[in-house]
């Protein structure tokens, strides 16, 4: 059987938490800049944007994967694919930061040393400051437990969602990479968020 070789200019970064986080709103809020109150659940998609990369262009693969556990082997597939990867859940859930932990330990086995994979862990919806249940120290602690960088946004109200990706890309140490491409920011997109 004959496997294509995959585009070594591709650089694929992997986005889990549990359903309802904010997951594909972040994605989208990123790439096409807009935010919808509408819930609808996620089984997998991929989103592109053309990134700058070592001085030359390569795309940026993001990968928005399911809230539920359903799909323990596309998940899997995801971990050993991915570059970096972003852990989302809502500071108005407490629970939605405990499902975190089995994703977190499931990158370390396959990934095995983490040191040069950039890995972020994501308070998503702080607009939301009443209904809080995870304080930002707790956030920050988890993130310094696991030895990752630790954000807090909010996809509804664009905080922090560009300067998300943008130090994700940062820790890379393997390559040079930056959301501008000569100076002028361009997003492309292939994949429509739905």
């Amino acid at each position: 059987m004959n496997v294509m070789p995959e585009q070594s200019n591709d650089y694929r970064v992997v986005v889990f938490g549990a359903a309802s986080v904010g997951k594909s709103s972040l994605v989208c809020r990123f790439v096409h800049g807009t935010f919808s109150e509408s819930y609808i659940p996620t089984v997998e998609d991929t989103y592109q944007q053309v990134i700058s990369c070592n001085k030359s262009i390569c795309t940026l693969q993001i990968t928005d994967t399911t809230g539920s556990h359903q799909f323990p082997a596309m998940q899997r597939l995801s971990i050993s694919k991915g570059h970096a990867f972003i852990l989302v859940y809502s500071i108005t859930s407490k629970q939605s930061l405990l499902e975190l932990k089995p994703i977190f330990d499931q990158i370390c086995q396959i990934k095995g040393n983490l040191q040069n994979i950039p890995v972020m862990l994501v308070g998503n919806k702080c607009d939301e400051t009443g209904q809080r249940e995870v304080n930002t120290e707790e956030g920050t602690a988890i993130a310094k437990s696991w030895n990752c960088a630790f954000l807090e946004t909010s996809a509804k109200t664009n905080q922090n969602v560009t300067e998300l990706f943008e130090e994700l890309l940062k820790m890379e140490k393997r390559w040079f990479m930056s959301l501008n491409l000569e100076n002028k920011k361009y997003r492309k997109i292939h994949c429509p968020c739905m």
